[in-house]
């Protein structure tokens, strides 16, 4: 599958742009276990114009985790076309812009999946976009709004009208968030519509290597994107790619995944400071996979998601690891 002249191989599979979670760290790692191409955390483009520190940071892009797209977001045009040009300063390999996200106070703004109630302004904002840089633009969207409104298959084409080089859809409607299931049948009609020629990446509900292996092998889409399903969990894409390849999936060692998390939270508390960074890795720690099933686990729980010291949370980490291996044995 190729995005305009980036090549990312067969069967690519991206890691989705997802608000404190998507950092510089998280994405090298996920690059590491195999990912085709990562987003940034996406970038609102009023802050980005502002220069709000914050922000700003958020642009920085390692060598090693290319290709990278950052994403933008906003409801006018000319904010819009001004944060693409700065993003595009930075340099990264695609400009996304960010016509998906369903929470409230960007939704509730207008912007994100917000625009799914003003197609006219959406079309618009992307066309100016696309004239501005010279970095490919892709879309993220939704289904449409809520579920009389599924305008996904005609908007696609609109969207392919304006320029962009790629459209990802997540298989919801913004009335749905994150409930219920994700509807692979449109997004199988988004790609089967003989007057789109761009690449289609299908998103929703790419939690294990066999629901990747049937997004493609069912419903035909020409890249993946995993987003809830990796928070607390980077090993999933090391595993997805040894299904996509034909190979059996051989779960990455309970020590590797341990050490993964490790290092996440050093990382965190290098880039910011002990407490900040201990607070932001909890979202990771509490969705993680690892800790499911282990029996009497409450009051360790707690414990390490209550942890305000580095130490501290690699010691419960370590008694977590040794009693999660005697479970086993």
């Amino acid at each position: 599958m190729k995005i305009a002249d980036i090549d990312l191989g067969n069967r690519p599979v991206m890691l989705a742009p997802m608000e404190d979670v998507t950092d510089r760290s998280f994405r090298l790692i996920c690059k590491e276990q195999g990912v085709s191409m990562v987003y940034t955390e996406f970038i609102s483009a009023d802050a980005l114009i502002r220069d709000i520190p914050a922000t700003v940071r958020k642009l920085a892009i390692d060598p090693e985790e290319r290709p990278t797209a950052i994403q933008i977001y906003g409801k006018e045009v000319s904010p819009m076309v001004e944060a693409a040009k700065i993003a595009e300063r930075a340099r990264p390999d695609i400009i996304d812009i960010n016509f998906g996200c369903p929470v409230k106070k960007v939704a509730g703004k207008g912007a994100g999946a917000g625009m799914l109630r003003n197609i006219p302004k959406m079309l618009e904002i992307t066309r100016a976009v696309v004239d501005a840089v010279n970095t490919p633009v892709t879309v993220k969207t939704r289904l449409g709004w809520d579920h009389e409104s599924k305008i996904i298959v005609d908007l696609a084409e609109q969207l392919q009208d304006c320029g962009i080089s790629a459209i990802t859809v997540h298989g919801r409607t913004r009335s749905q968030m994150y409930t219920g299931t994700a509807d692979w049948e449109m997004i199988a009609r988004v790609k089967e519509n003989q007057r789109l020629k761009i690449p289609v990446i299908g998103n929703g509900d790419i939690s294990t290597p066999e629901s990747a292996c049937e997004a493609f092998d069912r419903y035909g889409v020409d890249g993946v994107m995993v987003g809830r399903a990796s928070i607390g969990a980077p090993w999933i894409f090391h595993d997805i790619k040894q299904a996509i390849l034909g190979e059996t999936v051989s779960p990455l060692p309970l020590a590797d995944r341990f050490n993964l998390l490790r290092r996440q939270i050093r990382e965190s508390v290098d880039r910011i400071d002990e407490y900040r960074g201990i607070l932001h890795i909890r979202r990771h720690l509490a969705a993680s996979p690892l800790f499911k099933g282990i029996s009497h686990f409450r009051e360790t729980r707690i414990r390490m998601l209550q942890a305000s010291t580095l130490n501290e949370l690699m010691n419960i980490l370590g008694e977590i690891e040794i009693l999660i291996n005697r479970q086993a044995e």
